[in-house]
This record gives C-alpha cells, structure tokens and sequence, in this order.
C-alpha cells in the first residue's frame, strides 16, 4: 500500500494537480494559507494518470468490498472517476449532488439505485470531511447500506479522521500528505527546510501564516 501511496503522490506531483509552495502560500476558499494546493480534477487529462486512479480504486474495493453492488460519486469532482471505477467493475453508478437540484424531481442523488444497495463511496480529495460525510448521510437517508469511502488524497487533518469516525464511516484513500512530502523530499522537489514547514503547516493549518 505504502508503494500505490508514493506512485499517487508521484503522479499529482508531475502533472501539477498537487502545487506545493511554501514560500509563497495559497489562499483556500476558506481563508487559511497553505503552502499546499491540491487539484484533482487535473488527473482526468492524464490518460495514464486517470487508469492508474481507476485502476487503484478497482483492486481496493474488490479487495475490501468485494460485496459492494453500487459505486457513488461525490459530484462534482469524483462523478468522473466514479464513472470509471463502476465502468471497470461492471457495476451500476450513481452521483450525489452537494444539494438537492432547484428544480424537475429536485433529486439529491441522481441515477438508479434501490434501498438496502451497497454502495462504496468515491471521492476525489479529503480535507475536513464535511462535505464528504454530507454525501454519506444523503445516501443513508435514502436506505442505501454505506460501505465506505474511497478518496484519491487525503490531507491528513485530525479533524477529518474525528469525523469520520463519529459517522461511522470507513476512509481510504491512494496517496496522503505523509506520502507526497516523502516523495517530494525524495525526488528534490522540495528541500529540508520546505520539509519543517510543509510539516509544521498541517499542526494547525487554520492559523498557520496568521
């Protein structure tokens, strides 16, 4: 598992869908800083990039829920790995959207699906979790069986595993912030002391630069 970790990490380092820059920090919609930028929708413009995703997730649900009769996708940016993941499994699939539609049937969860299924959840990055568990809760309330959730990266944050935890909800994700820092450390994309930082960052991201 640590080596899908790091060939992950490898591959949202090479294609920018993970920025790191310490030194001139992002600004997240929510206000904090961060030397870190995470983009996973870039992922589905790399062929190679997206089949080894794909591929990832495959092996860990035949591996872990082998049971599973529905892949979700947590719209918008897992709908297309999701799409993939049900494609390679030959299973049915179905997204959730952060709300219910304004309009029509004013449907939540879109596609078919029938109460008691068991669904594995795919999600495209993990921060807190919030909206993540949202898309569970919406799924449980409908009657489906939550068997977990799969995230292509994870930040780390204790808050997420916090939450997680209390919604009884199982996580795994492909590659961490563990596994890209050793990564971008390793292949000198970054140096020791964006290292101290990077580490120092996720202690307490919400006044880090503050």
């Amino acid at each position: 598992m640590e080596n899908i970790a790091k060939s992950i990490a490898d591959y949202l380092l090479q294609i920018k869908a993970i920025k790191l820059q310490p030194s001139n920090p992002f600004t997240w919609a929510s206000g904090w800083k961060s030397p870190i930028y995470c983009d996973n929708r870039k992922t589905l413009s790399f062929p190679g990039v997206r089949i080894a995703i794909r591929d990832a997730f495959a092996d860990k649900i035949k591996k872990q829920y082998p049971e599973a009769e529905v892949i979700a996708g947590v719209a918008s940016g897992a709908i297309a790995h999701g799409v993939l993941v049900a494609d390679v499994l030959d299973l049915p699939f179905i997204y959730v959207r952060s709300g219910s539609k304004g309009h029509g049937l004013g449907n939540r969860i879109e596609g078919y699906f029938e109460k008691e299924n068991k669904v594995v959840v795919i999600e495209d990055l993990i921060s807190t979790g919030g909206s993540s568990l949202s898309a569970v809760e919406a799924l449980r309330e409908a009657g489906c069986e939550v068997l977990g959730m799969l995230a292509i990266f994870t930040y780390g944050f204790e808050k997420a595993g916090n939450n997680f935890s209390e919604n009884n909800c199982r996580l795994d994700t492909l590659s961490n912030y563990e596994s890209l820092i050793e990564r971008a450390r390793e292949t000198g994309y970054i140096d020791s002391n964006d290292t101290d930082t990077l580490k120092l960052w996720r202690t307490d991201p919400a006044n880090w630069g503050k």
